[in-house]
């Protein structure tokens, strides 16, 4: 690894800054593996800010509340996921209804889960939580409809794309219990299909 020059880092940021932007990102990593090995109740800050390797006082020099940490947590991990949907290449919808099933499959649908869960029974976490997964809920629907190339003009396409979207969800949720992969790729199959009829 070189050594960083001051030519390398843009002017307004200095050392200090580029190692706090480190820390709050391995925090939030830390935070997103934890919430989806642990559940809430075994995710602490003091937990998170041990597998992150900063002290508590770090962690919550970034996050002040176990609630900031946790939605920004899954927020930064949904935006990462969602940058890279945008990224991908121009491909068949089959391919595209796999990516859009595997947002629901991995660490993150996991985290976010423990995360609407503990919200439904705290209240400082309910109205945070809601918020942020109606705009995740709408940015991913507006790329699913980009990658399928769906015409929302025509009557049934939103609802067919949004109906995607809840079974990948729901597909999601079986994976949870068991690796569920020979019978969800079939099921990514006929939604493929399905989708080409609907969509033209």
């Amino acid at each position: 690894m070189g050594v960083v020059t001051a030519a390398d880092r843009s002017p307004d940021r200095s050392p200090k800054q580029d190692r706090s932007r480190a820390t709050r990102q391995r925090l939030l990593e830390a935070a997103v593996s934890c919430l989806a090995e642990h559940g809430w109740a075994g995710s602490t800050v003091s937990v998170v800010a041990e597998r992150a390797g900063v002290s508590r006082g770090a962690a919550q020099h970034h996050f002040p509340t176990r609630e900031d940490l946790f939605t920004a947590a899954v927020e930064y991990v949904a935006e990462q996921r969602s940058t890279a949907l945008r990224a991908l290449p121009a491909q068949d919808r089959g391919s595209v209804v796999a990516a859009l099933v595997d947002l629901y499959t991995g660490p993150l649908f996991r985290a976010a889960l423990h995360l609407w869960v503990a919200a439904s029974n705290e209240p400082q976490l309910g109205s945070r939580v809601t918020e942020l997964e109606a705009r995740v809920g709408r940015e991913t629907h507006r790329i699913a409809v980009e990658l399928l190339g769906a015409d929302e003009s025509r009557p049934g396409v939103r609802e067919t794309v949004q109906g995607l979207l809840d079974m990948a969800r729901g597909l999601g949720l079986a994976n949870l219990l068991t690796d569920d992969g020979a019978r969800r790729d079939r099921v990514v199959g006929e939604w493929a299909r399905l989708l080409d009829a609907a969509l033209g």
